[in-house]
């Protein structure tokens, strides 16, 4: 009789509920997935840390609509990947991390790599725990990739024991998993009661959160835009209402009269829905797929309320909605997110360094020739930078998280992704540190990205804070080297570019992109804080 391994169905169930593409890297508990993954059409990309697998993995379910998935080993490999799901989970980003686990029957006896994996990683998902049994592997499989996307999406993490994995059932005794439902639609009537107020509010806002800013989400943003007339904004950043991204934001919100919260946490990039910066008489409708979320708005100043899923949420008021009879907000808004400090155009580096605004010009005005290109920003100061000044209709930032380090993954997803469009990845010299050995994947993958290195030689959010808060003589310990990663990456096989004045760099980035190899542009900048943006007056 024919039989089927553990890692068999783990395959094959993956296949089966849509999986097509897996970041991983090998270790002891899941070369029986390895094999098993040979008999099926799902891609692998086979990455240099656990960690960027769950970064690519991140990436990859933003940008695809699909869930991404990374599978480790168990052990230290399980912790290294798990120390990722954090930003995965703030950015509100549908992840599966399957990690390979001690045999069920060692555990307690003091099993190979033996630990409390599940444990470890459930703080940073929203659910976790251990496959218990050969039979449950394809359920479990199939209830961990539902749960990545159902609700308020994010990441799940399931532990396969090694014994399952080699285990072997008769094969005519499994049965495969189906994909679980499309998600429901909004109720009507939840929609209808949002748009009562919105017609009633002189100065509305919809805020949505980081699970509708991938390409579809800001899509369906900018149609409810058009057909309602009310302001439809995404939030991703944690600079929150100081996202460089948005202008003048700022402004606006303090002076909203109604803000609908559609998935948006009415959390500490809001600042808590506190005055000054949200004005203390403006009135909440909060939607979301999380009761719990509901409860965050004060009382008396909550006039609508609902589960919903964001996404059914905005379509619900797309269909039933009417233009508001306040276009004259509107245009204030759209101008207030659109301002820019004029100074900005003057902005010049010093000798042999460039301003963050040059090297942006230089990226903006490169994607504007590849317009079906992905920007990816990264980095504590520099990352707001390209936020702010880059336009692209493909972004992917490294989210609520705050957390950096995430870029290079990240665009080696994002070309997996789109293999025929251009990636660029603004990021800091301290960033690049975190994963430089993902060059060495990108060229065994031929998935090609151009990375621009802002190079101030120090971690300048850090050093920006020791300036800020203890003045610059107690400035200690935040100096890099000024060192030649164009270098580094042209010894592992990629295209390096040192670049240190703004007029190389415009070449500098077309002989990346045309070289077909995994780029480095090392920029020389300037050590310039983050912007933050206010209109004068």
């Amino acid at each position: 009789m024919d039989s089927l391994r553990g890692a068999d169905i783990v395959a094959k169930s993956l296949e089966r509920l849509g999986v097509s593409r897996i970041f991983t890297l090998s270790g002891n508990h899941i070369m029986p997935v390895f094999d098993a993954l040979l008999a099926t059409g799902i891609a692998v990309v086979h990455a240099r840390h656990e960690a960027a697998c769950v970064h690519m993995a991140d990436a990859w379910g933003r940008l695809t609509g699909e869930t991404g998935v990374a599978l480790v080993t168990g052990g230290q490999g399980h912790a290294n990947g798990a120390a990722a799901l954090f930003t995965a989970l703030a950015a509100e980003s549908p992840v599966l991390l399957l990690s390979g686990h001690a045999g069920l029957n060692e555990l307690g006896r003091g099993a190979f790599q033996e630990m409390a994996q599940a444990e470890i990683a459930r703080p940073m998902t929203k659910a976790a725990w251990t496959a218990s049994s050969v039979a449950a592997l394809g359920p479990d499989l199939a209830r961990a990739l539902r749960l990545t996307r159902e609700g308020r999406p994010g990441p799940v993490h399931l532990s396969l024991p090694v014994d399952l994995l080699e285990a072997r059932v008769p094969a005519d005794a499994v049965r495969l998993p189906d994909p679980g439902p499309a998600p429901a639609a909004a109720d009507p009537a939840l929609a209808a009661a949002v748009l009562r107020r919105l017609a009633r509010a002189e100065r509305p806002l919809v805020l949505c959160g980081p699970a509708s800013c991938d390409p579809a989400g800001r899509a369906a943003m900018a149609a409810l835009e058009e057909r309602i007339g009310v302001p439809v904004i995404g939030m991703e950043s944690p600079r929150g209402l100081n996202d460089p991204s948005l202008g003048a934001f700022a402004e606006v919100l303090a002076r909203a009269d109604l803000l609908v919260l559609a998935g948006k946490p009415l959390d500490f990039t809001l600042r808590f829905g506190k005055a000054p910066a949200v004005a203390p008489d403006c009135l909440f409708c909060l939607v979301d797929p999380d009761p719990a979320l509901l409860g965050r708005a004060p009382p008396e100043r909550l006039v609508a309320a609902g589960l919903a899923d964001a996404r059914a949420f905005l379509a619900a008021l797309q269909e039933a909605g009417a233009p508001h009879a306040g276009a004259g907000w509107l245009r204030e808004v759209r101008e207030a997110l659109a301002f820019r400090p004029a100074a900005w155009a003057e902005a010049r580096g010093t000798p042999g360094r460039l301003h963050p605004v040059e090297l942006c010009r230089a990226v903006d005005a490169f994607l504007a020739r590849h317009p079906e290109g992905t920007l990816i920003c990264d980095g504590g100061e520099i990352g707001q930078w390209p936020q702010a000044l880059v336009r692209a209709r493909r972004r992917l930032v490294n989210g609520v998280s705050g957390t950096i380090g995430a870029s290079l993954p990240f665009a080696i997803a994002a070309r997996a992704a789109q293999p025929h469009a251009p990636v660029v990845a603004v990021l800091g010299d301290g960033t690049f540190g975190f994963h430089m050995a993902e060059f060495d994947t990108a060229l065994r993958y031929g998935l090609p990205f151009i990375a621009v290195v802002g190079n101030d030689a120090r971690w300048n959010a850090e050093y920006q804070i020791q300036l800020r808060q203890y003045g610059p003589e107690r400035a200690r310990h935040c100096d890099l080297l000024p060192s030649r990663y164009d270098a580094a990456v042209a010894a592992l096989g990629g295209f390096g570019a040192l670049v240190t004045s703004a007029g190389e760099l415009p070449a500098a980035l077309e002989a990346a992109h045309a070289s077909g190899r995994p780029a480095c542009v090392n920029v020389m900048i300037d050590s310039v804080a983050a912007p933050v943006i206010r209109r004068p007056g």
